[in-house]
């Protein structure tokens, strides 16, 4: 990254922020509040869509600096539905009773923007996540947690429900809520261009 160059991230979410500073950036925070305009059903379609809105959103405040804005949407996806975040207790319940037992995919999309030259990378991740059996009561135990709720498909693999993931195949953080590993990558890539 050029030592000048602002960074800025187009989400509130405090663990895209922390997945960041982990690997030494620092962004400033700028939540993306667009309305956010579907126009698929695949997943991997989808979190590029609403990564590409969101950063688009905060890029026309920047449009002619030197910065570059992050935006990054992640879905879960279990039998080809997108899960999003719970409304409430009960849709949570129904969500993890649809992932306990097997398997489903996380679907992180994110574009990158550069605000002088206009110019935008998006690209998405894919996880798929193994889920050990749980029993109602386990479900409605996690639930009451609160955990589920400002989270994809209801849970967060970082907090207790790390008690009933049997296993992951490919980026952990991806996961968590940015394939922060890529997003280096892709900003390097993005910066030498």
């Amino acid at each position: 990254m050029k030592e000048m160059r602002t960074m800025i991230l187009a989400s509130a979410s405090p663990r895209r922020l922390e997945l960041l500073r982990q690997v030494g950036l620092d962004p400033q925070v700028e939540p993306s509040r667009v309305e956010e305009v579907i126009a698929s059903q695949e997943p991997a379609q989808v979190v590029m869509e609403l990564s590409r809105q969101k950063a688009e959103d905060i890029a026309r405040l920047h449009w002619g600096e030197n910065v570059v804005i992050i935006g990054s949407d992640t879905v879960v996806a279990a039998d080809g539905m997108i899960l999003g975040k719970p409304k409430d207790r009960d849709e949570a319940i129904r969500m993890l009773g649809r992932l306990q037992g097997r398997s489903h995919q996380v679907f992180t999309g994110v574009t990158l923007a550069d605000g002088a030259s206009r110019r935008m990378v998006t690209f998405y991740e894919e996880t798929i996540v193994h889920v050990y059996p749980m029993s109602q009561e386990q479900i409605a135990v996690y639930a009451d947690t609160g955990e589920p709720m400002d989270k994809a498909g209801a849970y967060g693999i970082q907090g207790k429900f790390a008690a009933y993931i049997r296993g992951i195949e490919g980026d952990y953080t991806n996961v968590v809520g940015l394939p922060v590993g890529r997003v280096c990558q892709e900003l390097w890539k993005f910066e030498q261009s």
